[in-house]
């Protein structure tokens, strides 16, 4: 019997963030914004940006949480933005059609002329993921830099999403997440990569690597950390999911 050739995985376009890393700077926030001000579909636009009160959409925000107790308490820098999800709740409740998954490199976008700015897409989303503009009504969100990846205008090195390119902890990385031997697919493969609360069973396509266990003194170096997937618990949400990744280290 002949064997049929082996079919190449689907592409997925998606970014790994380095928790032990990331040092929450910021500087992937205000290059993102500073980007998407005049990038794809449309510019961010701000209310009063240079008043008293500013306000507007941002497509990528950087928390910080305190996790753990006592010697394992930690301060960690999260990144969050669209994670580009498989099975993505905001296209399935859009009513017009404006949020869609691109089937060839698995990339989650907005159409601004057919969204309406319901924000059923927003409430859907259980990672806070999308913001609505104020000033066009429309919804927007992290597009991963369509607009540079794919521009043959611009040096090659800089064909790179707008918050990696600016990292200067190098806390982000960009690739295919569909390829196995990708560098960021054997990055995950390597560190431990997450899901954000695969509980929820979306499935998104960026990953995050986890903090490292601290270091102790008296040792030459560090032990690379090889951790079971996080199992679900009473506590849900970022925070649960940040407390049972620190509880294995």
């Amino acid at each position: 019997m002949t064997s049929l050739p082996a079919q190449p995985s689907a592409k997925k376009l998606g970014l790994v963030i380095d928790l032990d890393t990331c040092v929450g700077c910021q500087a992937c926030v205000v290059n993102c914004k500073e980007w998407n001000t005049g990038g794809h579909p449309a510019p961010l636009s701000d209310v009063e940006p240079y008043g008293a009160r500013p306000s507007g959409a941002w497509l990528n925000r950087v928390h910080g949480f305190e996790c753990g107790e006592g010697e394992t308490a930690r301060v960690v820098h999260f990144p969050k933005s669209c994670l580009h999800c498989e099975q993505p709740a905001c296209v399935t409740v859009c009513p017009t059609g404006a949020s869609y998954k691109r089937t060839a490199d698995g990339i989650v976008l907005v159409d601004e002329d057919r969204c309406i700015g319901c924000g059923l897409c927003a409430w859907a989303c259980p990672y806070g993921a999308r913001e609505m503009d104020p000033v066009v009504n429309v919804m927007k969100k992290c597009t991963l830099c369509v607009d540079r990846i794919y521009n043959d205008t611009i040096a090659e090195a800089e064909r790179l999403p707008a918050c990696v390119r600016t990292c200067p902890a190098s806390a982000r990385h960009f690739g295919d997440l569909g390829d196995p031997d990708s560098a960021v697919s054997r990055l995950v493969a390597e560190r431990g990569g997450y899901d954000l609360m695969s509980e929820m069973g979306y499935r998104p396509t960026n990953k995050y690597l986890p903090p490292r266990p601290r270091r102790d003194a008296s040792t030459a170096g560090p032990t690379p950390a090889r951790l079971e997937p996080a199992q679900p618990s009473p506590q849900g949400g970022l925070l649960g999911w940040l407390d049972r990744v620190l509880s294995q280290l």
